[in-house]
């Protein structure tokens, strides 16, 4: 793979863009504070701003490495705000697999943002840093992130059984995924 960073990318509804630390606020208000959202994610709701400012001092720091990625995601009609962010939150060498994760505030859920955001984000890591695989995945009581998964083309692969911890506790997780060869005939 060529790894390029975080490199700006744009679709009909949205930009995405590298995070700044002027994102605090947003970040917290729009989604990082919701129990609602963070439900079935690995990391904690953020109590405070404080929480989401050193996590976004870590992520501004990330982006020296031309292997790390990781977007905010905002609505073109909604100025520069980020609403949510999509990341390769793994990232496999030998098998050329990109595992993507996302998030994204309650306001905007069944609008088909993520969808957007994800096949933004699959086009480019086929298309332009040369993967060959790009993966996500989702607790199975979380099922409508599978569909944003099945809306961008990737097929169902499987559940793992109690495979992963999130906020909830142990969890069956189902992973889904397109290839490169698959991504070509699209």
């Amino acid at each position: 793979m060529t790894h390029l960073g975080t490199k700006q990318l744009e679709t009909e509804r949205l930009i995405l863009r590298r995070f700044t630390l002027e994102d605090t606020e947003p970040m917290f208000r729009n989604w990082a504070s919701d129990p609602e959202v963070t439900k079935f994610l690995t990391w904690p709701t953020h109590a405070d701003t404080s929480v989401s400012q050193k996590v976004l001092e870590q992520w501004v720091k990330d982006y020296e490495s031309p292997a790390d990625y990781q977007w905010a995601v905002t609505l073109k009609s909604n100025g520069d705000e980020p609403i949510g962010s999509i990341a390769a939150v793994h990232v496999d060498e030998d098998t050329q697999t990109v595992e993507i994760g996302y998030c994204i505030g309650k306001t905007w859920w069944h609008q088909g943002v993520v969808s957007e955001a994800l096949r933004a984000v699959m086009d480019f890591f086929f298309d332009e840093v040369g993967a060959n695989r790009v993966q996500a995945c989702h607790d199975v009581k979380n099922p409508h992130s599978g569909m944003v998964m099945k809306k961008c083309g990737m097929q169902y692969e499987g559940t793992l059984r109690q495979f992963k911890c999130n906020n909830q506790g142990l969890a069956d997780i189902s992973y889904y995924a397109m290839l490169a060869a698959d991504h070509k005939k699209i």
